[in-house]
């Protein structure tokens, strides 16, 4: 190993990922090690571990595994550029935008959902406050 690559565990620690979704995200072919060991242990580059985070900061936005596959395969596509006639790059960019716009929307909406968890919190804070005997609280 020359130090590029990193073996499960430790991808696993800088992603906080369990090993077992790090190995469903290869199963479904979207994040493949960049090598393996001679021992067959899966070894992961740099740029493994930051497909790892897109697919990571997708979840909790909805996002389907096809369309972490297809956001991937745009970004990866227009970060070769090679081979891309001006209207490729184009489609390319704009299924990054509608990605862009779909993950700003849903953030707009989990704020919502925050605020009003927030508030249904210190609802509860608010009603024990009144509550609680003389001398405590």
């Amino acid at each position: 190993m020359d130090g590029k690559h990193m073996q499960i565990g430790e991808v696993a620690a800088r992603t906080e990922l369990s090993l077992r979704t790090i190995r469903h995200y290869e199963e479904t072919g979207l994040v493949v090690p960049s090598a393996r060991s001679r021992g067959g242990f899966r070894l992961y580059s740099e740029a493994d571990v930051a497909r790892l985070m897109v697919i990571r900061r997708m979840k909790p936005l909805g996002f389907t595994l096809d369309q972490m596959r297809d956001l991937l395969d745009a970004t990866d596509r227009l970060d070769t550029g090679t081979g891309l006639d001006a209207g490729e790059r184009e489609a390319l960019l704009e299924r990054v935008r509608d990605y862009q716009r779909a993950a700003t929307e849903q953030v707009a909406k989990l704020r919502i959902q925050l605020a009003r968890a927030e508030d249904f919190a210190a609802t509860l804070d608010a009603r024990l406050e009144r509550n609680a005997p003389s001398g405590h609280g």
